[in-house]
């Protein structure tokens, strides 16, 4: 990790010691998404936090509750509770906050402030260390409390916010954003990214102390072993019929559009290519009544998810706001042939027309075209499957936790950096 030089915080009344040396972690981890949620942020802090109580830790997941929210297990509660769990070596606990609709994502809830019963909760039973995921007003709050309890915090930035303006017609706000989001995580002692093409791009914004940690994939969910001719025959594709699919949110960011164009450029090289959209968001309704013959499935989770990765042949992916683009992985574990830009998760992991078929950065025609390669050779995909597939296989989520945790234990060994309380 680059440029983590730290000053240990002033104490104060309010700070309770720190515990004696343990080798095993209690981390508070706080995020506004988190399973059943369905997106790449709410996956990634769910194989983080399982991953680090997998070996031995104690996690503490702090997140708002979600409108259908049942409380089901006993390390689940509602703050305020006074059975509230604690920290336990090897479990991940969970403490819901309240929290509000997303405005165009009614499914999600977006975590209240809650600095009191941060402090009140952590106090209680003092973690080691605050991760915070994401750097909504739960983000900040908790942000504020562990800065007043002289605790080490770690951020992770998983979304380009200040991108996706240009998307909805609004490039000026771009500055504020990434203003507003390096204010926050300068007052970090780490922040997380998963690519060093990202670390480069945040750190010539003046983000400081940026470590890598990047993300897995568990070839044994996402495997070519789950293809289904049954599924496929009810897409009306044959053995032969090359199947393009596309696994995202449905929303602007996304660069939808262009999937749709590659797609019918396809299908003027190969009439019968077929495509298949798997997610859900604003765009939803405006697919389904564009839709030129393509098929799409909704959101999916679990084995319906794996085996229409399994059961397709081609990738098409042309976002150009990833922070990572955990799809990527998913589909080169189940052995498709991927169509991307040349950033991300693909530049980190595809070797151009070795494991999958890479354009420069959002060259639109440069990407219809590798796109038309697939549905001109339909081996060719197959091909880059298997190398896909190998690559994959090495990048496991227990990997990538051990980085996770390696990068926890230096910022706690580091120290808080010296910061006002007034964050």
């Amino acid at each position: 990790m680059s440029g983590m030089a730290h000053t240990r915080l002033h104490r104060s009344d309010d700070v309770v010691e720190q515990p004696g040396p343990r080798s095993q972690l209690r981390v508070a981890m706080l995020t506004e998404t988190y399973p059943p949620e369905v997106n790449g942020v709410a996956r990634t802090v769910a194989f983080m936090a399982e991953g680090l109580a997998r070996r031995g830790h104690a996690v503490q997941v702090v997140r708002p509750r979600q409108a259908p929210d049942v409380l089901q297990r006993k390390d689940e509660c509602l703050f305020g509770a006074d059975e509230a769990p604690c920290f336990i070596d090897g479990a991940v606990t969970q403490v819901r906050t309240r929290g509000f609709p997303i405005p165009r994502y009614p499914q999600l809830r977006m975590g209240l402030p809650a600095g009191r019963e941060l402090l009140r909760l952590w106090r209680r039973q003092r973690p080691d260390l605050v991760h915070i995921a994401t750097e909504g007003p739960l983000g900040w709050s908790g942000l504020r409390a562990a800065r007043r309890l002289g605790l080490p915090v770690a951020t992770d930035f998983h979304t380009n916010f200040h991108a996706y303006s240009r998307h909805y017609g609004a490039a000026w706000l771009a500055g504020p954003i990434t203003a507003w989001l390096r204010h926050f995580h300068n007052r970090a002692d780490c922040t997380l990214v998963p690519t060093e093409e990202l670390a480069d791009d945040l750190g010539a914004r003046g983000f400081e102390r940026l470590g890598i940690v990047g993300r897995g994939v568990d070839p044994s969910v996402f495997s070519p072993v789950k293809r289904s001719d049954e599924l496929r025959a009810r897409w009306g594709a044959g053995p032969d019929t090359l199947v393009a699919l596309c696994v995202s949110r449905f929303a602007r960011e996304k660069n939808f559009p262009l999937v749709i164009d590659a797609y019918e450029a396809m299908r003027r090289a190969r009439r019968d290519t077929r495509l298949v959209l798997v997610g859900d968001g604003p765009m939803a309704d405006e697919l389904k009544r564009r839709n030129v013959g393509y098929i799409v499935a909704g959101r999916l989770v679990n084995g319906a998810l794996s085996a229409h990765y399994a059961s397709a042949d081609a990738f098409l992916f042309p976002s150009t706001s990833e922070t990572f683009g955990n799809v990527t992985l998913e589909a080169m574990a189940s052995g498709l042939g991927v169509v991307a830009y040349r950033y991300a998760a693909a530049r980190q992991h595809i070797e151009h027309e070795h494991s999958g078929l890479l354009a420069s950065y959002d060259d639109r025609d440069a990407f219809i075209a590798q796109a038309v390669r697939l549905a001109l050779y339909p081996a060719l995909a197959r091909d880059l499957g298997r190398a896909a597939r190998a690559v994959a296989e090495r990048v496991t989520w227990e990997r990538i936790t051990e980085d996770f945790e390696r990068a926890l234990r230096y910022s706690l060994e580091r120290g808080p950096v010296a910061r006002s309380s007034a964050v």
